[in-house]
């Protein structure tokens, strides 16, 4: 059974990525399932920190656009949004090229708060990054995603 109240549509959810720090690491939003949303990030000079590693702050970005994006599909955008509220991430395996691929799946979908893990993965499939993201439910102000 799908968990997603808005069906994904890829081409408008990357839309939403146009002037942001999305479009700046190329994140893009690529594949979902009925409980499950993935996307991709380079790991080039964008990414890197000094030592020609992902920056873990890079792979942090990454996890969190695809949470908060999962999040936000599961939602009555006239009726509610979501916001951060934490994210932790442990970097498991340094990533030096090639693209990364994380995948975000719902842990807790509460009225009020909601928790995803997004695993990502190296261009071999080794574990990376392991994160934790917590939502807040809240009321929708008159915006939606650019």
């Amino acid at each position: 059974m799908s968990i997603w109240h808005q069906t994904p549509d890829l081409a408008l959810i990357n839309g939403w990525s146009a002037r942001t720090l999305m479009e700046t690491l190329d994140i893009r939003v690529t594949a979902f399932g009925d409980d499950w949303l993935s996307g991709t990030m380079p790991v080039d000079q964008r990414t890197h920190q000094p030592y020609g590693l992902l920056h873990g702050g890079a792979s942090v970005a990454l996890a969190e656009t695809l949470g908060s994006t999962a999040a936000m599909l599961t939602l009555d955008p006239a009726r509610e949004m979501t916001v951060g509220l934490e994210i932790n991430a442990n970097h498991l395996r340094a990533v030096r090229s090639g693209l990364v691929t994380g995948t975000a799946k719902a842990v807790h979908i509460g009225r009020s708060t909601q928790v995803w893990e997004i695993r990502i993965v190296d261009p071999s499939g080794a574990l990376s990054c392991i994160s934790r993201l917590t939502m807040a439910v809240i009321a929708a102000h008159n915006t939606t995603p650019r």
